[in-house]
């Protein structure tokens, strides 16, 4: 699967493991007094990476643990194999610089991640969708196994699903609401292949793939072992943030087993139907961000401020 900056986001909340911040420590405008122009330093080095490329959003924690690089002596999250698609992490560099020029050693890489998700979807509608608190402070340990054991996989089913976000105080609602971030990026071929050519071992397709969708996507990923070929995983509309993601699900075009899962529970299943109204999918989205945006964050004197996002402090 190919994560970009607003599933980036996501993607290293979900990795958080050490507990539920109670926001009290993360406010607006965190930065007000000590760096002042930290939001609008991020919204304008986004928005103008944005203009000269449309799939800005889907090519972008609580902590920015997954920023860290591996070491010799520890493998850091990034380099997990979940997360060896991960895009995204460059953009974050030069938000970093830019900022880190204004205001050095003020704002943390955690906090530079919540916001240029918010602002690369901004940039389509020229305003921010949801809020961002601040006031996050960097983890200095990153391990490629709290990758391995905490994030959801393409091929999970329902049940996994549901208790990989409840294990972060995360509800159903909330997992159907966030899986609507695959109206952005693009999925490897086999990330999803099995459902093509070998779903039950038996040199199958997965049946509840729409066929006409399935014989499209044979042609895109010629065998269960291309490792390298992507497709989009909202065919109809891949670099706007829409809620096409549950039109295509009703039509069983979802790309991952993963997403086809969110249709086999009853009540996962009307949320979906709830959330083919565009305007209830965009104020949903705005509140389930701002709730996992607070999910184990570090604050206060924990953690540090990196200087640089790849590497803790020396």
């Amino acid at each position: 699967m190919r994560t970009t900056t607003l599933s980036l986001f996501i993607s290293m909340l979900v990795l958080c493991v050490v507990g539920i911040c109670q926001g009290g420590a993360l406010r607006k405008n965190f930065y007000k007094d000590s760096c002042p122009l930290a939001e609008k330093i991020v919204r304008d080095v986004i928005w103008k990476l944005a203009a000269s490329d449309p799939a800005l959003p889907a090519e972008l924690g609580c902590d920015a643990s997954v920023l860290l690089n591996s070491t010799p002596n520890n493998v850091a999250e990034k380099d997990a194999v979940p997360n060896l698609t991960l895009d995204g992490a460059d953009i974050i560099d030069k938000v970093k610089d830019e900022v880190e020029k204004a205001c050095p050693g003020v704002v943390s890489c955690a906090d530079i991640i919540a916001l240029a998700a918010r602002d690369s979807v901004a940039f389509q509608f020229k305003k921010p969708m949801w809020e961002v608190l601040t006031g996050r402070r960097d983890g200095t340990v990153s391990l490629a196994s709290e990758a391995v054991a905490n994030l959801p996989q393409p091929s999970s089913d329902f049940a996994t699903l549901r208790s990989n976000f409840a294990k972060k105080g995360l509800t159903l609602h909330d997992l159907v609401v966030l899986s609507g971030a695959h109206t952005f990026g693009h999925g490897h071929c086999d990330a999803f292949s099995k459902r093509l050519y070998n779903f039950t071992g038996k040199g199958d397709v997965d049946p509840s793939l729409d066929p006409t969708y399935a014989a499209f996507l044979k042609t895109q990923c010629k065998t269960l072992s291309d490792n390298t070929t992507t497709v989009d995983m909202d065919p109809e509309s891949p670099q706007s943030f829409d809620n096409h993601y549950y039109v295509v699900l009703k039509q069983h075009k979802g790309l991952f087993q993963s997403d086809a899962a969110l249709l086999t529970n009853k009540m996962s299943s009307n949320i979906v139907d709830e959330l083919l109204n565009q305007n209830k999918f965009f104020t949903e989205f705005g509140q389930s961000m701002k709730r996992m945006g607070a999910i184990g964050v570090l604050t206060g004197n924990s953690g540090e401020i990196r200087k640089k996002c790849g590497v803790v402090n020396s």
